[in-house]
């Protein structure tokens, strides 16, 4: 008799139960803008974007990553960060616009299906000091945070239709933009600081909690803006592949593999 005992089949609990917390609150932020409580459903999209922070870093804390933990995850944002931020903003301001509000509300969620799409190909390879895109999780709380701020300041999403497409039309096209955005994945959390950084801290969360709609709608439009900004300050002509194109041919997004590829295309070169 073999002494080898079976694989034990099953996924790993914690992070896919951070995740499905993740999908719910995307799922509850459709449901909550779909009876008119866009207050509930913008805060819902934060809630999943504090999720979706965690499963992955407990996944890796736990030694518990898994492919079937990373699809699930890219399906749970596609319904957190692309379906609901675009259905809560189309209940909120874009339905008396007719065709231009809900092709505007689709230009968001084409915009996130693709920016997924395109992360996911790129793990392993993408340099981790830069998004190419606006990440779908801050392209989310752009659209959420606008309809925060509009519901605290008693402001008509219909009144304001035009601005409210174009806001959430161009939070989809960044998302499957080249503009470079710092992921933030190269600060050591680890690592120690200085006691005022404890006090800044302090001072950040007292700012946020005087008028949270506003100041995270504010954050997120300066971060927004940020791409751009370090894109054009970083290469010295502007070409239309530094704005969108093909994602392999951009080496500032991309670590490319060059020592592989000459030696590839020497082996070629010698076998002519």
């Amino acid at each position: 008799m073999s002494d080898t005992k079976p694989t034990r089949r099953g996924i790993y609990l914690l992070p896919n139960l951070l995740t499905t917390a993740g999908l719910f609150s995307g799922f509850y932020a459709v449901v909550m803008s779909m009876n008119g409580n866009f207050e509930n459903a913008a805060i819902a999209i934060f809630v999943a974007m504090i999720f979706d922070g965690l499963d992955g870093r407990v996944a890796r804390i736990t030694n518990t990553q898994s492919a079937f933990g990373a699809e699930y995850d890219s399906m749970a944002d596609m319904v957190s960060f692309g379906v609901a931020p675009a259905l809560v903003a189309y209940n909120y301001g874009l339905t008396d616009l007719g065709k231009i509000g809900w092709l505007a509300a689709f230009i968001y969620v084409a915009g996130a299906a693709l920016r997924l799409a395109r992360f996911n190909t790129q793990v392993g390879i993408a340099d981790k000091r830069f998004f190419q895109g606006l990440a779908s999780p801050a392209s989310a709380a752009l659209v959420a945070g606008m309809v925060w701020c509009g519901i605290d300041y008693e402001i008509s999403g219909n009144d304001f239709g035009w601005l409210v497409a174009i806001i959430t039309g161009l939070s989809g096209l960044l998302m499957v933009s080249n503009f470079k955005y710092n992921s933030f994945k190269e600060v050591d959390w680890h690592g120690k600081v200085p006691f005022v950084a404890i006090l800044v801290v302090i001072l950040v969360f007292i700012i946020v909690a005087t008028a949270p709609s506003l100041v995270l709608f504010i954050v997120f439009v300066l971060y927004a803006l940020a791409g751009p900004f370090n894109t054009f300050k970083s290469v010295d002509k502007v070409t239309l592949e530094d704005v969108v194109g093909e994602a392999d041919e951009d080496a500032d997004f991309i670590e490319p593999l060059k020592d592989e590829l000459e030696s590839d295309k020497q082996t070629d070169d010698a076998k002519l």
